[in-house]
């Protein structure tokens, strides 16, 4: 892990003000954000943390790619370590709290952490040992759970939460390097059973709201993930799944939401995700996203398979 410079220490500082003073306007979102500022210097902080947050969907790697040797190339590597670390800088001002939803999670309906001290859950097996000390001790936002569920339920959605529930590897992993002091207060929200695309979408816009609470949106999954063949692809399965998928994200949202319900019509749809859990993330945030539209903020590639990330707002 580099050293942070400077200008990311002032940043990281900010973040645990930003996340007070914004959490504190969260209905029922009270917590461990950190001491709350004065009145006149939290006015302007929560003014801040109004601000719109961008959503995103983030290629979350293998494993624990970024923190134990696993004998892959590092360029590779680096490349997409380079990006995670960046995406901190791509919110206008810090977030307020991070809401997650990860390919690693699967629930008959939508459920929300809500732990204030979520545990690690090392949801992979036969990595080296140092790869179950990893840790990432964020803490928890019970009141952006309940808010989440509030807004689920607007939309005539069912929803469960789950006080035991631990972050996964598609959370702790890519966000060590995009917030490595853990300071912003985070959960999870799973993927409902079914992994239904048009559901996914209903699921991100019912969330939309939370976009102008000072909350960050991360879809975590992979645009390309086939494991059986990703050790010996010779990545023309991925580059053109991902072709067909950087063009739809690009369309106006009501054309890119039907692409997107339907992609299994895309070219090597199937083969680039037999199983479609770590494709629905980016459902949950092309509906977050409304009308913004989506570009493609990162094209790299792990194993020659080329994978992608994708921002809006």
């Amino acid at each position: 892990m580099n050293e942070h410079t400077e200008g990311m220490t002032r940043r990281q500082t900010l973040v645990g003000a930003a996340a007070g003073a914004a959490l504190s306007a969260i209905p029922g979102c009270h917590g461990d954000a950190g001491p709350v500022a004065s009145a006149a210097e939290g006015g302007d902080v929560a003014a801040r943390a109004r601000a719109r947050m961008p959503v995103v969907f983030v290629p979350h790697g293998g494993g624990p790619w970024p923190f134990v040797d696993l004998g892959m190339p590092r360029d590779e590597l680096e490349s997409l370590a380079g990006y995670l670390r960046s995406l901190a800088s791509v919110p206008p001002t810090p977030p307020a709290a991070l809401l997650v939803v990860s390919a690693h999670w699967e629930e008959k309906v939508p459920t929300v952490m809500t732990s204030e001290r979520p545990p690690m859950y090392y949801d992979y097996y036969g990595f080296p040992a140092e790869s179950y000390a990893i840790t990432w001790p964020a803490p928890g936002a019970p009141g952006l759970a309940t808010r989440v569920q509030a807004l689920l339920g607007a939309a005539g959605i069912a929803s469960g939460t789950d006080a035991a529930r631990g972050f996964d590897h598609g959370t702790f992993v890519p966000l060590k390097l995009t917030y490595p002091r853990a300071e912003v207060p985070t959960i999870q929200l799973s993927l409902k059973a079914g992994l239904d695309p048009a559901e996914h979408l209903a699921i991100g816009r019912a969330l939309a709201p939370l976009r102008d609470e000072g909350v960050l949106i991360v879809g975590s999954g992979m645009s390309y993930h086939n494991l059986r063949e990703f050790f010996r692809s010779d990545g023309r399965v991925s580059e053109a799944f991902d072709a067909w998928l950087v063009e739809a994200i690009a369309q106006e949202s009501a054309e890119r939401d039907r692409r997107l319900q339907r992609w299994t019509e895309a070219p090597s749809a199937r083969r680039a995700h037999p199983r479609e859990e770590h494709l629905l993330p980016l459902m949950v945030i092309a509906g977050a996203a409304g009308t913004d539209q989506g570009r493609t903020a990162y094209s790299g590639t792990v194993l020659r398979n080329r994978v992608s990330a994708f921002h809006f707002g």
